[in-house]
């Protein structure tokens, strides 16, 4: 599986869509804000430059889209105004692999952003200029010493292969059962899958100390292991059940089993350690606040204009819609679309089951560093 070409959220702005399932992603960045707030009033204390350079990493397609960009203005206006400068200018690359449906972006997302900027910030930011900047964060996006700040929400959890090692030498798939690492996954599983995380967030960090100006400020948001709530000790349970529907599946003779055991999504949730440990070692960055929270599967659901649902039913289809909207391509890419309506109401059984007996949670990692 090829990941830049089959791993992309769901287009346009059906019920399926990303646009219309990213409700979970807006919550994290609202509890992440007070963090962002702060790498924002830090930058604004040194020397401003008249243009602030700004890329939002992994930024896909829906409602939170710019909302770390609106945060970002409204602490920007805040803090120029108390230390008496002008604000300035701001570019903005939203970045994200080339399948991103850009096109609702820039149609819908950005004239809206204008339009909410003009009514409520008036003539205070003369020029907010966005652009597309399609590509993997995992390579150079940017000229050197270009960016002022770089943010990223829920996207460095994907890495860029299914890690090598999951198949022996005789052939036999070393993830047996498993779509993701589960409890029944072998320590060389557990090790590949770190090495990837490890490989591509080095090179992530390298690529962005080359393009970030000295004293440059990224901020990230990232799915991550748990050590003390047993319900989100991989944080990627949803993930999980969407392999135990699979394999229902399989038993049933619906979906081939080869097919099934040669499917591992391109995930890993890193523990807070390991991605201290990474930034440490490469050495590019200080680490400059390191926090985590948890949400339940009901974050997903109690917003927008989900907020009147209260069927179990239907919250369970809502969380496993969620899924749907980042697994989709992946899946239909590697099993064909014959399946994906039953799929999806068998996982939506499956999250009612979890959040019926309150065992759905995801732990979030909010991190924020310092070129250096």
């Amino acid at each position: 599986m090829e990941v830049t070409k089959v791993l992309y959220m769901n287009e346009g702005e059906g019920e399926n869509s990303y646009y219309r399932n990213s409700v979970y992603q807006t919550n994290v960045i609202a509890k992440a804000r007070p963090i962002l707030e702060e790498s924002i009033q830090e930058l604004c204390r040194k020397n401003m430059p008249d243009c602030l350079k700004i890329a939002e990493m992994g930024c896909s397609t829906g409602p939170n889209t710019l909302m770390p960009l609106w945060e970002i203005v409204e602490t920007i206006e805040a803090s120029c105004t108390e230390l008496k400068k002008k604000t300035p200018t701001l570019q903005v690359f939203l970045n994200d692999l080339s399948g991103t449906d850009f096109n609702t972006i820039f149609k819908t997302i950005v004239p809206e952003f204008h339009e909410k900027l003009e009514k409520e910030m008036g003539d205070k930011f003369e020029h907010v200029f966005i652009a597309a900047m399609p590509g993997s964060f995992y390579g150079r996006l940017f000229p050197n010493n270009s960016l002022h700040f770089g943010h990223s929400c829920s996207s460095l959890h994907w890495i860029s292969q299914v890690p090598e090692g999951l198949v022996s030498e005789s052939g036999t798939q070393l993830n047996k059962g498993n779509i993701c690492l589960n409890d029944t996954s072998p320590p060389s599983v557990r090790k590949a899958y770190l090495n990837q995380f490890e490989n591509d967030f080095t090179t992530f960090l390298k690529c962005r100390s080359h393009e970030m100006v000295d004293g440059g400020r990224l901020v990230f948001i990232i799915f991550a292991q748990s050590s003390t709530n047993p319900h989100c000790k991989y944080s990627n349970e949803l993930w999980q059940e969407l392999g135990f529907a699979l394999k229902q599946m399989v038993d049933e003779g619906k979906i081939e089993e080869s097919k099934y055991e040669s499917w591992n999504v391109p995930l890993y949730h890193p523990t807070a350690e390991e991605v201290k440990y990474s930034i440490e070692k490469e050495g590019s960055f200080r680490v400059n606040r390191l926090e985590q929270f948890e949400l339940d599967w009901n974050s997903i659901v109690d917003c927008g204009d989900k907020v009147d649902v209260f069927d179990k039913f239907e919250r369970g289809k809502c969380v496993a819609t969620f899924v749907r909207a980042a697994a989709e391509s992946m899946l239909i890419s590697h099993f064909g679309d014959s399946f994906i309506e039953d799929l999806f109401h068998r996982l939506a059984l499956r999250m009612v089951d979890r959040m019926e007996k309150g065992t759905g949670w995801l732990n979030n990692l909010v991190v924020s560093i310092t070129k250096v």
